[in-house]
């Protein structure tokens, strides 16, 4: 069969999946001799994280058509799983190679060829498989948060442009039409310029205000014998498998999802913890600070101050907090000439929300219309704008001295005949409002590496390639560091450093011996 008739065949058996975009990617130095982009064949592309987010993200890779080479996953059940889904599929899996520790699988590049690799994991790990992905001359789609610390976050950036290696990080609302609608009316002021951001989410909705507690009571017993413990540790302190409720113990939760969360770290409750996870504010905000980071094109943070917060501890991120970012004034890059002011970042997580008497008419707009589990208000010199989702895909609008906020879509300030579109879109087959936001998110990474598509107005193929990523990421990882010593920080971004020792003392990560060559460091 020819590889045209297969690839036809094989997109068929998943339901019809469209080609790749013509209008995605981001930019990258040219690719090696015998590139399977440049040959015209399907990607080589590597799982690293079957289960969970990993299962939806390297699905949509199958959905823009490609097939994977080689699966890592540190549970062995979560691989039998994947290759049952693409066994029902019609994939012939006895090509695949699979692994347990992402070092093995890539120590077989020579073998493998892998172009691309999918890496959705805990935080504590992307960085280091991250960096050693690009080393080994592989473009990476890389889960939200981009990295747990802000040292792995400059290694990252670092490494992405030293290789060319592409990067896109997993916030997928990014590829929504209406998402990059917005962007450009906020960069085109249409509500002025931007002086407060108000954000918040319903996250945690795992164990986070009990971490402390599930870890103080748990039981330490030996990993499963499906579990690769050692490597799913990975650059974390060594430390024993905990379960903190026995087998037979009821739980109100579907069967599935209490197995998940009956081990104190694996599969799902790692979020909660400082060595592992980002806590809701590294969940979230790469989703709900999206639009607004980019509509206010903000860059550098000059301080994070958490100013309420509930259930404080020293091993697991608050119930609930409020945090207060402060970013610098900027130039405008959209409106050349403008000095954007200095803005104020408001996050909320845990369900609480912002209460300030000005968004009153917003709040209740909002509340009648669909009242999002997580959004924005955006504050402008001349009136607001509120999604009604966590990506930004539908507004509402309502400038000073109007009655109430309409949709963006009616309001006459936000017509394309006033505001031209300028970002590159997705091309997708759905006319839905949100779509397959996933499938668009990462066929815009496919067609980068093969070289297609029309051009960002930073110069790259990618909505959240590199440069986007770690701006955004510095932010919300300053913010971390506030939830956690429960203090404001003064963050120097030309010295990356704080005016805090202990916070000093966070900015990179603990890394455990033997591990230290993914970064090409020493502990």
């Amino acid at each position: 069969m020819s590889m045209k008739s297969s690839r036809r065949s094989f997109i068929k058996g998943l339901g019809g999946a469209c080609a790749l975009s013509a209008f995605a990617g981001c930019a990258g130095k040219p690719f090696g001799i015998g590139s399977a982009a440049l040959r015209g064949e399907r990607l080589k592309f590597g799982v690293v994280g079957a289960g969970g987010k990993g299962f939806t993200d390297w699905t949509k890779f199958l959905a823009n058509g490609e097939i994977p080479t080689a699966i890592c996953d540190v549970d062995k059940t979560l691989i039998d799983a994947a290759l049952a889904h693409l066994s029902r599929n019609g994939v012939d899996t006895s090509s695949i190679r699979t692994y347990t520790d992402y070092r093995k699988m890539f120590d077989e590049q020579s073998k493998l060829g892998l172009d691309v690799v999918n890496i959705s994991t805990p935080d504590h790990m992307h960085a280091a498989q991250a960096v050693r992905a690009m080393r080994e001359g592989v473009h990476c789609y890389l889960q939200k948060p981009l990295a747990r610390t802000l040292w792995e976050v400059d290694q990252v950036g670092r490494i992405a442009r030293e290789t060319g290696r592409i990067v896109q990080m997993g916030n997928q609302g990014s590829a929504a039409h209406g998402h990059r609608r917005h962007v450009e009316l906020l960069q085109k002021g249409v509500i002025g310029n931007i002086t407060e951001v108000y954000v918040w989410t319903d996250r945690p909705i795992w164990f986070q205000g009990e971490a402390a507690k599930r870890f103080a009571a748990g039981r330490m017993i030996p990993a499963p014998e499906n579990l690769d413990w050692d490597s799913w540790l990975g650059i974390a302190s060594n430390r024993p498998y905990i379960q903190d409720r026995p087998e037979d113990t009821p739980w109100p939760f579907r069967s599935q999802f209490a197995r998940n969360l009956r081990g104190v770290y694996h599969r799902f409750n790692w979020r909660a913890y400082y060595d592992f996870g980002t806590g809701a504010f590294g969940d979230m905000a790469c989703h709900t600070l999206n639009l607004p980071f980019r509509g206010a094109e903000l860059a550098s943070v000059k301080s994070a101050e958490t100013d309420m917060v509930c259930e404080w501890n020293g091993v697991a991120y608050p119930m609930k907090s409020r945090v207060k970012l402060v970013y610098a004034s900027r130039p405008s890059k959209a409106r050349p000439g403008v000095t954007l002011p200095e803005t104020t970042v408001w996050w909320y997580d845990g369900g609480i929300r912002p209460e300030a008497p000005k968004l009153k008419p917003m709040i209740e707009a909002l509340a009648k219309i669909k009242e999002p589990r997580g959004g924005c208000i955006v504050c402008g010199t001349k009136g607001m704008l509120a999604s009604l989702d966590a990506y930004g895909i539908d507004c509402i609008v309502m400038m000073d001295g109007e009655a109430a906020p309409v949709n963006t879509k009616q309001h006459e300030a936000c017509r394309e005949s006033i505001v031209a579109p300028y970002l590159p879109r997705v091309k997708t087959t759905t006319t839905d409002l949100y779509g397959d936001t996933d499938k668009a998110h990462i066929g815009e990474l496919c067609s980068a590496i093969r070289g297609e598509g029309e051009k960002f107005p930073d110069g790259g193929r990618c909505f959240s390639g590199i440069d986007y990523s770690t701006s955004i990421l510095e932010g919300m990882l300053v913010g971390c560091l506030s939830q956690r010593l429960n203090r404001k920080l003064r963050w120097d971004a030309a010295k990356r450093a704080f005016d805090d020792a202990e916070a000093n003392a966070l900015v990179k990560p603990y890394i455990r011996k033997g591990w230290e060559g993914e970064f090409g460091v020493k502990s």
